[in-house]
């Protein structure tokens, strides 16, 4: 199989393509036949030497996408498709920079998708980082305010999405005014280039610019930015990916 290594910590050329044995699962693990995998900042600090307990050679990759290809044990089908993250993926052992990767049954969400892999490769640690900053990290509550800076970039968006089916009042800003018809899921957009104000949306669509004083008066901000990642159990990382996984009928090509 086709994977990419790296060799060493250090420049970006230490990371090659070479051809590897197909690794073959124990109990416990699971084969996946990666389909698509996310690209992380993660794996750069890895690259870099910057995160701990790695070994080289290793191949990177902290979450992919695709269907079981082999399970010795376990309550999974072959072909089933799956999403893999984090649990020492491109870490401790190699991950989703390959053909085909084994990892922990603990770290493989199965789930039902007609969405393009491209996609649902974007899914996994975007939205698990999000969920977990905004339950884990800040324990978000139906009512209360959320400030997310930065509204536009994919972690805002989708952190955006979650607090409002939270039930919590969203605020996103933004410095580009071409990208505030992005932020459609915040409830008011903050933050023109040349004044920081809050726009609520009118009935008919039309918005009227107030300071964000008073856009946040007798509420509370609970955070001015995300939180770090935190992790969030199995078992909400389920229900997490598969919401957002069935949320388009957009059909595979």
């Amino acid at each position: 199989m086709k994977a990419v290594v790296l060799s060493a910590p250090g420049p970006v050329e230490n990371l090659q393509i070479r051809q590897l044995p197909i690794p073959e699962p124990e109990s416990g693990w699971v084969r996946i036949k990666v389909a698509a995998f996310g690209l992380n900042r993660s794996e750069l600090h890895t690259r870099l030497g910057l995160a701990e307990g790695v070994t080289s050679p290793r191949v990177l990759g902290i979450e992919c996408v695709g269907i079981v290809d082999a399970i010795p044990d376990g309550d999974l089908q072959l072909g089933q498709q799956v999403a893999a993250m984090m649990g020492g993926m491109g870490r401790t052992f190699d991950g989703g920079y390959a053909e085909y990767t084994v990892v922990p049954r603990t770290s493989v969400i199965p789930y039902h998708s007609d969405l393009p892999w491209e996609v649902l490769a974007a899914i996994p640690e975007t939205f698990q980082t999000a969920n977990g900053s905004l339950t884990t990290g800040l324990d978000l509550k139906a009512g209360q305010t959320l400030l997310i800076r930065g509204g536009t970039s994919a972690l805002g968006l989708v952190a955006a999405a979650l607090a409002k089916d939270i039930g919590a009042r969203v605020l996103s800003t933004t410095r580009r005014a071409d990208r505030r018809d992005g932020l459609g899921s915040a409830h008011h957009v903050v933050g023109a280039p040349s004044s920081t104000t809050c726009a609520p949306p009118r009935a008919n669509g039309a918005a009227s610019a107030a300071p964000i004083r008073s856009a946040s008066a007798g509420s509370s901000i609970s955070t001015q930015g995300m939180a770090s990642a935190s992790s969030t159990g199995w078992h909400s990382r389920t229900e997490l990916f598969c919401d957002a996984a069935t949320s388009s009928s957009t059909s595979r090509p």
